[in-house]
């Protein structure tokens, strides 16, 4: 039996989240097939975050993917309302003004995320509205991956097993060509003309007050549009070199989607749907497919990133191996300050800080070296570069960035062991050979012979830089030694082990 026509006339409310795309958002899409007008809004609440609201990288990217949002609704008929508060209040406020008794949202992975929908829940069922969530972000639901004692997995190669088998459903839903919407509002900075008011993007107040995103203007154009357009370049041109060019960072070897895939631009089903039909290519033409294998891989190692903060939600704060919360980490502002500003002494690691500084992004393989030269050279806790990464990257994800710097540290889920210790001399000379990434974002080097860039205090010129390092804008010394360091971290496991048993 069809729908009264009178229900038909009343909106359904879709909550935007951490899902900023048209396209495959089944929250949206399920809102649509209802044939009720829909009314679309975004609350920006990050006293609701658990003490990770966005950092300002974040935030920059946030404010231009919302515009990104709310141009291409407004080309489909429809409207973003903006709105600043707690959810539970700002729903409960649009629905009672609307007459809607059904809400719509992609869930989101992080601890505070799932409390707040708890509450939303609960809050909408005591007055009476309806409510319908999905797994827009993840490609498989949370409880669907486990191992056969019905236990979450910790090792990431057997959950990617279980992933296959249990077999991803790779149909994409396209994009709505209209939206029926909900017109009855006003608009403008809080102040409306009609029942419904709407802020605009500039007044969250997202962008810094002080321009300093020159770099990440350069570097980036947020938005669901520009997300698809790199992800078809990607296909395109570059997946299938991906497992030879993913490790050198002077080569365009990665997609460089993780912003999008972090603010659900597009969905981690499109990225992987749409490697699928590349291997489906490369088959047909009888050539290899290790390289879309591995990008379908490391989708995948994202995924199992979110499964490890669903289920393991203490590790944002706290590693998941407990002996190494008896670990003695050290406490050097001025080493910690050095590494954040990219003056470490040694070129491949600081290359990466500065390319973070400069476009709040850094080559993958760069953050492995940078954040073992923080946890394990300095002895300074990944807790403090996590908290860094999560203030200056514009892909900072709580899952993702917990679950790398715990992997890194050895404190984590299917972690590198803590004796593996990246010499950062040597992982430049292997994966920055002729010193192209680090001559970009270290232009004191540029001069640098490619024998001496990654250990510039051999060279002559590079000891005459290092003399006078402290008085000018030279190059600096190395702030510590690696391999004293790599036997002073070492000895601090040592002490872990024979205090904890482990």
């Amino acid at each position: 039996m069809s729908e009264p026509l009178y229900e038909r006339s009343v909106p359904v409310i879709v909550w935007f989240r951490n899902d900023l795309r048209l396209a495959d958002n089944p929250a949206l899409t399920a809102a649509i097939a209802t044939g009720a007008p829909v009314v679309c809004i975004y609350i920006w609440s990050p006293e609701e975050e658990g003490g990770w609201p966005p950092g300002a990288a974040s935030r920059w990217w946030l404010h231009h993917s919302l515009v990104s949002l709310s141009n291409a609704l407004s080309k489909l008929g429809a409207r973003l309302i903006i709105r600043r508060g707690l959810t539970n209040a700002q729903l409960i406020e649009l629905a009672d003004r609307t007459g809607a008794r059904r809400v719509f949202w992609n869930r989101r992975p992080e601890p505070a995320a799932i409390e707040q929908e708890q509450q939303v829940g609960r809050c909408l069922k005591a007055k009476g509205c309806t409510w319908e969530s999905f797994g827009g972000g993840m490609l498989f639901g949370p409880e669907r991956i486990r191992t056969r004692s019905g236990s979450p997995f910790q090792v990431f190669t057997p959950f990617f097993k279980a992933c296959k088998s249990a077999g991803m459903d790779t149909h994409v839903i396209a994009e709505p060509h209209e939206i029926s919407a909900w017109h009855n509002y006003g608009h403008g900075d809080g102040i409306g003309d009609g029942e419904l008011t709407s802020l605009s993007v500039d007044a969250l107040r997202l962008l810094p007050s002080i321009d300093w995103a020159g770099g990440m203007r350069n570097a980036w154009n947020p938005g669901e549009a520009e997300a698809q357009s790199r992800l078809a370049e990607f296909m395109d041109q570059s997946v299938d070199d991906y497992q030879a060019g993913r490790d050198f960072p002077a080569v365009a070897g990665v997609s460089r989607l993780s912003p999008a895939l972090h603010f659900g631009e597009i969905s981690p089903r499109q990225a992987v749907a749409a490697a699928i039909k590349r291997r489906e290519f490369l088959v047909d033409s009888g050539r290899d497919t290790g390289s879309v294998d591995g990008f379908i891989r490391q989708v995948h190692w994202r995924e199992f990133a979110y499964h490890l903060l669903i289920h393991f939600p203490h590790t944002v704060e706290a590693p998941l191996r407990a002996e190494f919360a008896e670990f003695p980490w050290s406490c050097d502002a001025e080493a910690f300050s050095a590494w954040t500003r990219g003056r470490t002494g040694y070129p491949f690691v600081d290359a990466g800080m500065r390319e973070l500084w400069t476009t709040g992004y850094m080559h993958n393989r760069v953050r492995m070296v940078a954040s073992s030269f923080l946890v394990k050279d300095l002895l300074i806790s990944w807790q403090e570069g996590a908290r860094w990464f999560w203030d200056t990257l514009v892909d900072a994800d709580l899952a993702n960035n917990t679950l790398g710097w715990q992997w890194v540290a050895g404190c984590g889920a299917d972690a590198a062991p803590y004796f593996r210790i990246f010499n950062p001399v040597t992982q430049g000379e292997k994966f920055d050979p002729s010193g192209e990434y680090i001559r970009k974002w270290l232009p004191d080097l540029a001069e640098a012979a490619p024998a001496d860039i990654n250990c510039p205090w051999t060279g002559i010129s590079g000891l005459f830089a290092l003399e006078n390092a402290e008085e000018t804008d030279c190059y600096p010394s190395p702030i510590i030694q690696h391999d004293f360091a790599r036997t002073r971290a070492l000895a601090a496991l040592q002490k872990v082990k024979e205090s904890t048993g482990k």
